[in-house]
């Protein structure tokens, strides 16, 4: 997808979806948010830090600016309301970049370092952006898979249920 609105889209998908598990985690007692449930971050805790870290590991490329010093599956917040304020902002920081890109630099190659082997891949940007997108959602899923678990239903969490489609 090089198409710049479509990720406005999933830029604001992004943000709908982490402000109803944000809600919902707020309700849960820290020391249960951090338990180890077994999760590949350990816990909802561990979860939303991993969420939050690729986000600003990849914006932080995609900006040229590094926008964070952690290491992959590091606990960047242990507060949850600095964690949930993070979010927020970094949330509106990448809808707003969003309305910046251009199909010439979507289709642009990007290189980068990976966190995770640490090679130097060269990729069109646009994989690089739809992977920054599909990484969200791949680990909200295990979120509202830990929050189910303990009782919480995240409700409806399909693109078509998002606010500015069902008004």
């Amino acid at each position: 997808m090089s198409d710049p609105n479509g990720y406005e889209l999933m830029a604001s998908y992004n943000q709908w979806m982490n402000q109803k598990l944000y809600a919902i985690c707020a309700q849960i007692p820290d020391q249960k948010r951090k338990e180890n449930l077994g999760a590949f971050f350990d816990s909802i805790h561990g979860t939303l830090n991993h969420l939050l870290y690729g986000d600003l590991a990849w914006m932080g490329r995609f900006t040229d600016k590094p926008l964070t010093d952690a290491k992959i599956g590091q606990i960047i917040y242990e507060d949850f309301s600095q964690l949930r304020q993070a979010r927020e902002q970094l949330d509106q920081q990448i809808i707003d970049w969003t309305k910046t890109l251009s199909e010439e630099w979507l289709n642009q190659p990007f290189e980068y370092t990976s966190n995770v082997d640490r090679k130097t891949r060269t990729l069109p940007t646009w994989v690089l952006v739809t992977h920054l997108f599909n990484h969200q959602t791949h680990h909200r899923g295990q979120l509202t898979t830990l929050l189910t678990q303990l009782g919480y239903d995240p409700g409806v969490t399909d693109l078509p249920w998002m606010p500015r489609f069902s008004e």
